[in-house]
């Protein structure tokens, strides 16, 4: 990360209470299909934030918005879920109460293609 990306990312004030380990999952469709679960380390600034994908090395989240309740975190570009041979990047918009996360997220593939569903996780314990 550059210095000025650092500056920027230590500039956001990220929400109260937000720092933990949350057990996600991702959805698509009409009937919220699982497309991914995801298990994403949130630290009480804007830098250290990372999301682990089943079977892949572990992605560095940037955190490029941060108020009231809501953190904008986009990781990527890596190996696709769900097309293979492609790359996404993803940008994730969750709204954080208490324990629990909502919200929506938007990938963008290196074929120019678009897929946008909601987000949910859970804080886990001690």
């Amino acid at each position: 990360m550059s210095a000025a990306v650092g500056a920027q990312a230590a500039a956001i004030k990220i929400p109260a209470g937000v720092a933990g380990t949350w057990e996600g999952k991702t959805t698509v469709g009409p009937k919220d299909s699982v497309i991914a679960t995801t298990v994403t380390t949130a630290t009480a600034n804007a830098t250290g934030w990372t999301v682990q994908l089943p079977n892949r090395p572990l992605l560095q989240a940037r955190v490029v918005a941060a108020g009231g309740d809501s953190v904008v975190i986009e990781m990527g570009p890596y190996e696709s879920i769900l097309k293979k041979g492609l790359k996404a990047t993803t940008r994730l918009s969750g709204h954080y109460k208490g324990d629990a996360m909502t919200g929506t997220f938007e990938a963008k593939y290196s074929d120019g293609t678009v897929v946008k569903g909601k987000a949910t996780a859970t804080r886990k314990k001690g």
